[in-house]
């Protein structure tokens, strides 16, 4: 580990996010910042040097927007080094960011910019400025549009709209070095609308304090390197994203890779080979499932071979922990590492150091295939009201069942009805334009209540439901629907589920059909793939029961599945079903299918 050398930035050093970033081009200006693709010239890095550069012309270009302290401006981008230029030329301005997502709805980013009264806007190109201005319409925010891309008409765009101008137009050429301005580190330093699963987003108000520390938070329970390299692929608009693959390695002074796409990140790891890695749990299940699929199509033998991979390297690693004792397997570990679990490890790059699994639950079994399989897999917990990281594994203490151990300096204790509270530096300022969500999520004496039921053990925190989606039975009987949710959609023919049954005699789901693999189910049953009318099919229906008890065997006798709906259209962002985070929006659903929810109880005594 000699090559490896820590070069922190204390938080009293720093101050505030804008002095993070000072600190570290002037600590190391010649070191790789951001690495990212460029068309036409493929990948190129960028030194701190250059990024301060950048960051310079963009605080200038936004300092003759006569703005003031306090103002709010958006970002509209994929992720790449723009956004951060904009960020931090934002925020050494003393100005309030407000990040959207680049695939959320256009009356969903509306409405955030009327909320924010956002002054300047700075959006990835003209055919998505023009979706949002179509849902603007009228609306005096915000007074500047920037368009990162340049084309014929983009600036024909800015020639009649007096709002709109193109970044390399607006941009000086030069501009003075950046200076510190030792902002106040408890002042508002961004906005984060959380896409809630009912109602309008909420602002998330978060200081400069708030984030610094959740980031030095996370590094005093994990070692992160100068050499690290970050593979980033999750929206920057993501708080996780952003304080986990943006201002911690800001912190410690490591080299960030903007990936092209979801589509494309099989073939960017293979080219950057990150050491460090945030995703939510829907990419894990998706490879999980991916080789599932492939080993389908193998002989017996190759899946024999596999299994006693995850096997032998579940129990290397549970020793490893302290947890286990010696085993037969861990003889056989060194050659089905080298011939199973090694070429999984390149597939991701090779250099893994820590994967870090966070946003909602990451089912056991696929932590325990991909830990089995000799990746380093910590599953993590939090909330964008903390900006976000309330607890995670480490790779000394690492519990899968568990999202991990608190933040250092962070307080926890459980509440009334199991609720988890926790206090700390990194719990929001409250919610903006909204006294009273935040009287109700934060206490006066600095108690957040997050919503979720949990208990805390050996100091690891287990997450046993939430408060609030506990489903009660006619019979009282009460079921967790996220985590039969989440069961369920580890069979690969279901895409997408909702579990219902509030005050019913039994449980039903509505179920979105995986499109690759419903023709052959169709075929198998004797029905017609492109005929509406098989979804109503009753041998389909019952194998889709059948299918639901299977994955929910593990469950109490009285969490079963007894009737379905099944559709082929997905829930997207589009049609209201999503939110950007890509949390199934659970009211939107039910009052789609409301229809089809009042048959599946129409006869519930005969079900």
């Amino acid at each position: 580990m000699s090559r490896w050398s820590e070069d922190l930035i204390p938080i009293d050093r720093a101050r505030t996010l804008d002095g993070l970033f000072l600190q570290r081009v002037a600590r190391s200006p010649q070191r790789i910042a951001y690495t990212h693709f460029e068309r036409g010239s493929g990948w190129r890095d960028l030194t701190w040097a250059e990024v301060g550069e950048a960051t310079a012309r963009w605080r200038q270009a936004l300092a003759d927007e006569q703005l003031e302290p306090g103002d709010r401006v958006a970002i509209l981008l994929r992720n790449c080094p723009e956004w951060v230029m904009f960020d931090q030329a934002a925020l050494g301005l003393g100005l309030v960011t407000v990040p959207l997502y680049t695939d959320d709805r256009a009356d969903n980013a509306a409405y955030i910019l009327n909320d924010a009264a956002v002054k300047v806007l700075l959006v990835q190109d003209l055919g998505r400025w023009r979706r949002l201005a179509e849902a603007i319409g009228d609306s005096p925010w915000p007074l500047r549009v920037v368009l990162l891309e340049a084309s014929e008409a983009s600036r024909a765009c800015a020639a009649t709209d007096p709002r709109v101008v193109v970044a390399e137009d607006w941009l000086p050429a030069t501009a003075p070095a950046s200076t510190s301005r030792e902002g106040d580190p408890d002042a508002l330093a961004t906005i984060v609308y959380t896409s809630g699963t009912t109602g309008r987003p909420k602002g998330v108000m978060l200081s400069h304090r708030n984030i610094l520390s959740n980031a030095h938070g996370a590094l005093t329970q994990i070692d992160v390197y100068g050499e690290d390299v970050f593979l980033s692929f999750l929206p920057l608009s993501h708080m996780l994203e952003r304080t986990g693959s943006y201002y911690l390695p800001m912190m410690a002074g490591s080299r960030v890779a903007y990936a092209r796409s979801i589509g494309q990140l099989a073939e960017d790891l293979q080219t950057i080979r990150p050491t460090a890695m945030i995703a939510v749990p829907r990419v894990f299940e998706r490879v999980y499932q991916r080789i599932l699929d492939q080993l389908d199509k193998r002989p017996k033998p190759a899946r024999w071979l596999f299994n006693a991979a995850v096997a032998a390297g579940w129990r290397t690693f549970e020793r490893e922990q302290g947890r286990a004792g010696w085993h037969p397997w861990l003889l056989v570990w060194p050659l089905l590492r080298r011939k199973v679990a090694l070429p999984v490890q390149q597939r991701l790059g090779g250099r893994l150091r820590a994967t870090v699994s966070g946003g909602a639950p990451l089912s056991t079994e696929v932590a325990r295939t991909f830990i089995g399989l000799g990746v380093p897999l910590l599953q993590g917990y939090g909330l964008t009201e903390t900006s976000p990281v309330i607890s995670f594994n480490t790779l000394q203490s690492n519990i899968p069942a568990s999202v991990g151990v608190p933040l250092r300096g962070l307080q926890v204790r459980i509440g009334p009805e199991s609720e988890l509270l926790v206090r700390g530096d990194n719990t929001m300022l409250g919610y903006w334009n909204n006294h009273a969500a935040t009287a109700k999520m934060l206490a006066q004496d600095g108690w957040l209540h997050t919503g979720d039921q949990a208990r805390i053990e050996d100091n690891h925190i287990y997450i046993t439901g939430r408060i609030k989606d506990i489903l009660v039975l006619s019979n009282g009987e009460k079921v967790p629907p996220g985590d039969m949710e989440l069961a369920i959609a580890l069979d690969p023919l279901f895409d997408q589920v909702v579990v219902l049954g509030e005050g019913q005699s039994y449980l039903s789901a509505l179920l979105v059909l995986n499109p690759d693999l419903w023709p052959g189910l169709a075929l198998e049953l004797g029905l017609e793939p492109e005929d509406p009318t098989s979804l109503a099919n009753a041998r389909l229906h019952k194998e889709a029961v059948k299918r639901t008890r299977m994955a929910l065997r593990d469950f109490p006798g009285y969490a079963k599945i007894r009737r379905v709906t099944l559709t082929l259209e997905p829930w997207t962002i589009e049609n209201g079903l999503l939110t950007p985070t890509l949390k199934v929006k659970r009211n939107k659903v039910i009052e789609r299918y409301q229809t089809a929810i009042e048959h599946m109880y129409k006869d519930s005594e005969l079900a």
